[in-house]
């Protein structure tokens, strides 16, 4: 089935505003959605709503809200090509290695060590693997945190192809909640669950914001793991604060070295403390407790 998206951009602040209203206006349907930062300094977002099939109605709701909201009902579409990207997401790949957790593909098992916890992705099952740095530090970081402070459960905010997931199934042998907003991404992170032996551990999820109830059933958690973009990391703070348990850990990254102090300070708002950051290729990984 041919999917569109449906676009517009706005001011941040109304974005702000709009993003929560089309979670709920389009929550039942299922409908993914996604925001980003088109230019940090004239403060203007896109937000994108992923239709299959006929997108009459969709595109009527949307103007519906745009409208009510004083925003113009500028809507874009974009018809999504035909084009394998889960297997195009892994061309280039190379091997990363974190303290004892390895991240490869097939063709590189033979590079496994004795002791490793190794973690197999393969071209036709990876989607949205990230940037290196940022998955690295967060595969050190829950290292260092599992040891440390042994958690009975876990979320993966934002889990594409589910490594961090899997990492702390590996190494904790604990329930972890593995959410995207993509519904791709959360069945192909239940096929690399499966093929990494942890399915029994890990619970996928489509979950659009913290209002899904699955967030309810499977929380407060010991430890979230969020790899995302600085600006939703901080729009969420209060969110993370209300589905962490008291003395429980965040590991966030997908944070820029010179967004750190903002993101810090967003999450002192929400009284959490920060208690380290790492440094990997431009980018930077925090440990924060409540």
């Amino acid at each position: 089935m041919t999917q569109t998206r449906l676009f517009f951009t706005a001011g941040r602040d109304a974005a702000g505003r709009l993003f929560p209203a089309l979670e709920a206006a389009f929550e039942e349907d299922g409908l993914p959605l996604a925001v980003i930062e088109l230019d940090e300094a004239e403060n203007t977002q896109e937000i994108s709503l992923y239709v299959d099939g006929d997108t009459a109605d969709a595109q009527r709701r949307l103007a519906e809200i745009l409208r009510e909201h004083g925003e113009p009902e500028t809507i874009s579409q974009e018809k999504l090509p035909d084009v394998d990207w889960v297997a195009r997401s892994l061309e280039g790949l190379k091997p990363v290695r974190a303290g004892r957790f390895f991240v490869h593909g097939s063709h590189d098992r033979h590079r496994r060590r004795i002791g490793d916890l190794a973690i197999e992705i393969e071209a036709g099952l990876a989607f949205g693997t990230g940037h290196h740095g940022t998955t690295a530090g967060c595969l050190d970081m829950i290292g260092a945190v599992v040891r440390r402070e042994r958690p009975a459960n876990a979320l993966d905010l934002g889990t594409g192809s589910a490594v961090l997931a899997i990492a702390l199934a590996k190494m904790a042998h604990i329930p972890v909640l593995a959410t995207d907003i993509d519904p791709v991404a959360t069945k192909v992170a239940a096929e690399n669950a499966r093929l990494n032996g942890v399915s029994a551990f890990v619970h996928t999820a489509t979950a659009p914001g913290f209002h899904h109830p699955v967030f309810g059933h499977a929380g407060p958690f010991d430890l979230i793991v969020a790899n995302i973009l600085a600006r939703p990391l901080m729009q969420l703070a209060p969110r993370m604060a209300a589905h962490l348990t008291p003395g429980g850990s965040l590991i966030l990254s997908g944070i820029l070295e010179r967004q750190r102090d903002a993101v810090v300070a967003a999450y002192s708002a929400q009284r959490f403390r920060h208690v380290r950051t790492l440094p990997r290729e431009g980018w930077v990984t925090l440990h924060l407790k409540r």
